[in-house]
């Protein structure tokens, strides 16, 4: 009790300091009329009154030309925002004002809110300035600390600071390494006109991502484009970047290089420009399936760029989840082999379908979901897409 006293009495000497602190930098409530130079401004605004009264904020998309909505998240249906106009002057005048709330709000965990979990520029600056002079990432952080005067002071938690500095490091390429890459391609390009390249950069210049595709690649594409398997398990290791790979199957069952990359990060963003540029490259002649691991940033990406494709999880990572899954089963080794043969050893998904419900029976797992979901229907969609276009498992 006496700890919990003592906490309540701290946070209310926080709370008292907190405010007088903030008496000089309260901001105005918004007011209909009130101009600004820009719609930004129009927007930070916003975000910082509702940082100082406790509730966060999103940005609606822009649905024409003099017209801005900000707005809450939708996810208590809030109807607070302003609405701001684009005066024939060139600035934005706010219009409309709501302010009614229909939740509690939070003044304190407003820097938890995602609106306010943001690296400006000159902090990214000065992260990969204290970086590259070799200060540890702790330090590194803690002087924004003690400069702002402690941590509810800050845009951002260390955690963000980090992925941060982990990106940009990937990003780092030695002295004349990005020099040396576009003399690569431009010698490749000029030895055949057919080889294709993008190269991928950051608000900054920085190199972000690669593609290229030899002649080789691109004429492959033509005869062997139905289905390919996009796989980025592999590592360059000097920079820590995943190496994406484009696979195919031609005639005789071998495997065909379609593409490759070299992204800094794998996001839905990377691999949506990774997509896009390597679509470009093949005459814009989309797959009617493509294979990976089961990657959510991935699967949104393939969603985007291939729409109608049938977008199938890697049989090796299905099967990679096994021991998670059955593990708990007393007679775990003998289903594992059953599985395993039903799986690797079923030329059609009639046989397959016969021989999977067997094996439930067998060993009674009518119960177990992921046995009956998700799992049964990408081993069938990856095993057809397997024997039917690749011969092989993928």
């Amino acid at each position: 009790m006496e700890k919990a006293s003592a906490e309540v009495i701290e946070d209310n000497i926080d709370n008292q300091i907190d405010e007088i602190r903030n008496a000089e930098e309260h901001l105005e409530d918004p007011k209909p009329r009130m101009v600004f130079d820009f719609v930004d401004e129009v927007m930070e605004f916003y975000t910082r009154y509702a940082k100082e009264k406790g509730f966060a904020v999103g940005k609606q998309k822009i649905r024409s030309s003099n017209l801005v909505k900000l707005q809450l998240q939708l996810k208590t249906s809030c109807k607070a925002r302003v609405t701001a106009n684009l005066c024939t002057s060139g600035k934005w005048r706010l219009n409309f004002i709501n302010l009614d709330y229909n939740h509690g709000l939070s003044p304190r965990k407003t820097r938890f809110f995602k609106c306010n979990r943001i690296l400006q520029s000159h902090v990214k600056r000065r992260l990969e300035l204290n970086d590259i002079a070799g200060i540890k990432m702790n330090q590194n952080f803690n002087s924004f600390v003690v400069e702002g005067d402690g941590h509810k002071k800050l845009t951002f938690f260390e955690k963000y600071a980090r992925n941060y500095l982990n990106r940009i490091r990937c990003l780092q390429l030695k002295k004349g390494d990005a020099i040396a890459m576009q003399n690569y391609f431009l010698k490749m390009q000029s030895d055949n006109s057919n080889f294709s390249s993008m190269i991928d950069l950051n608000e900054e210049g920085r190199l972000r991502n690669v593609f290229w595709a030899d002649a080789r690649s691109r004429a492959a594409w033509r005869e062997f484009g139905d289905v390919v398997t996009f796989d980025t398990t592999y590592l360059v290791n000097k920079y820590d970047m995943p190496f994406a790979l484009f696979v195919g199957v031609n005639h005789h069952g071998q495997s065909i290089l379609l593409g490759c990359g070299l992204i800094s990060s794998e996001d839905t963003e990377s691999f949506t420009w990774l997509f896009q540029s390597w679509l470009t490259c093949m005459f814009k002649s989309l797959p009617s399936a493509i294979i990976t691991d089961q990657d959510k940033a991935m699967q949104k990406a393939i969603a985007k760029v291939f729409p109608n494709a049938q977008h199938r999880w890697c049989l090796w990572h299905i099967m990679k989840k096994v021991p998670e899954k059955l593990r708990k089963y007393k007679e775990y080794e003998p289903i594992k082999f059953e599985m395993q043969n039903v799986v690797y050893n079923s030329l059609t998904k009639e046989e397959f379908e016969k021989r999977w419900d067997r094996f439930i029976e067998m060993f009674e797992l009518q119960n177990n979901e992921w046995l009956l979901g998700c799992m049964k229907r990408d081993i069938v969609g990856c095993q057809l897409l397997s024997k039917i276009y690749f011969g092989q498992e993928c």
